[in-house]
């Protein structure tokens, strides 16, 4: 009896204790995963992010390759759980990469259990296969990978480097063309009627960033098409008697956050245009407090010749008066004498 308890207490451990230990720490991954393209069509691969539980990401830091029997055409970043970007999502044609850095400041902890709509996207990546090929040497499919070199930092104060798993994605291409073409990235384009989302600007001045110039922060987001690109205008709204300062014109300038400010006295209106990739415009707004701005150098220009203009005037009328008086005293010695 000894004995069969024994052994059943050993297959026991060997069934139910000695597992492999299960793999953990964030995962990167394409969805699909496979995915089947015909000639001239493209796809949308999303670069997925999924945690361990307990476990909150704050940074992303990585590079994507893709084969170069696919051309990569777009990137949306409209849906992202990345809302600071360090470095802006850059598609590299010539090396076949697509670099990006950003960050969440208040930590990704996950899906919300329950959560159909799978809220874990990074950035969505466009597809084209091509239309069509001279020779034999065509290939029938597309690795798409993220480097080894990614970095996933932990939202714990430290910067820890998050243990990360990868999955690839292949894009499987069809060697005809399909009866109709497919171009759903087009398709959500086009149909794309909302504005960007409600944005601010943050002012900001740091001894340590830009050379302690004035900058602003924004950013904003477009949960369909994405956001394209941003616009600044610095509009001079100060004057003096009949000359303005600060710029002449305030054409719309494209700029990317954080932008360091030309008019570094803050007298200008600074308006920023948040564009997607549809064409719809939101425009924010901000006012620069008046204790923080100062007098330009046009300002001061135009102060001093206005002080010069007002000075030369009230000294012709001294000159004026006295002369006048010269020759009041002038007739009365003459008479006098007389």
């Amino acid at each position: 009896m000894r004995w069969t308890f024994f052994i059943q207490s050993f297959w026991f451990a060997l069934l139910f204790l000695v597992q492999p230990l299960a793999v953990h720490g964030a995962l990167l991954y394409f969805d699909p995963a496979s995915t089947d393209v015909y000639r001239g069509d493209s796809v949308t691969l999303s670069l997925r992010l999924d945690t361990d539980e307990g476990e909150c990401i704050n940074t992303i830091d990585a590079t994507v390759h893709y084969d170069e029997s696919v051309r990569a055409v777009d990137i949306s970043r409209g849906d992202s759980i990345l809302n600071i970007w360090v470095e802006d999502p850059v598609i590299d044609e010539s090396a076949h990469t697509i670099k990006f850095a950003g960050g969440i400041p208040g930590g990704y902890c996950g899906r919300i259990p329950g959560d159909p709509s799978l809220t874990n996207v990074i950035l969505k990546l466009v597809f084209r296969s091509p239309g069509f090929s001279i020779g034999g040497g065509d290939s029938q499919s597309a690795r798409v990978w993220v480097d080894e070199s990614v970095q996933v930092l932990l939202h714990d104060g430290y910067g820890t480097n998050a243990d990360t798993r990868l999955q690839d994605a292949l894009i499987n291409l069809m060697s005809t063309p399909g009866t109709n073409v497919s171009d759903t990235w087009r398709s959500d384009v086009g149909g794309d009627a909302d504005l960007p989302s409600d944005f601010s600007i943050t002012l900001t001045k740091d001894d340590t960033a830009f050379s302690g110039r004035y900058f602003v922060v924004f950013n904003s987001s477009d949960k369909q098409s994405g956001i394209d690109h941003y616009e600044i205008m610095e509009e001079p709204f100060s004057e003096f008697f009949a000359f303005a300062w600060g710029r002449a014109d305030a054409p719309w300038v494209r700029v990317e956050s954080p932008y360091v400010l030309e008019d570094q006295t803050l007298n200008s209106t600074i308006r920023i245009k948040a564009i997607d990739k549809a064409g719809n415009e939101r425009i924010a707004t901000l006012v620069p407090d008046t204790a923080l701005r100062s007098m330009s150098q046009d300002a001061l220009i135009t102060t001093i010749v206005a002080v010069g203009v007002i000075g030369l005037f009230i000294a012709l009328i001294v000159y004026g008066l006295w002369k006048r008086r010269q020759r009041v005293l002038e007739n009365s010695n003459k008479i006098d004498n007389e």
